[in-house]
């Protein structure tokens, strides 16, 4: 397991302080999930579960059937 330093302004520890003590999780956790979750390259499964969630949109030609026809255009 590699092992990296940073360094962090006042501010900046401050807040990585607080969320980690909300979270309940150690500094290096907290970090590492970010970086993991900063350089996935793929979906989150909760996206992939999507899928088929809902029906399909029709087609631009079937929704323009029960639209009507259009009137003649004037040339230029």
């Amino acid at each position: 397991m590699g092992q990296v330093t940073i360094y962090l302004d006042t501010e900046t520890e401050r807040q990585l302080n607080l969320i980690i003590k909300e979270k309940r999780v150690s500094k290096s956790k907290w970090i590492s999930d970010l970086i993991r979750a900063k350089t996935a390259t793929a979906w989150p499964d909760s996206i992939s579960q999507m899928a088929g969630a809902w029906d399909d949109l029709p087609m631009g030609e079937t929704i323009r059937d029960v639209m009507g026809k259009d009137i003649q255009r004037e040339s230029f």
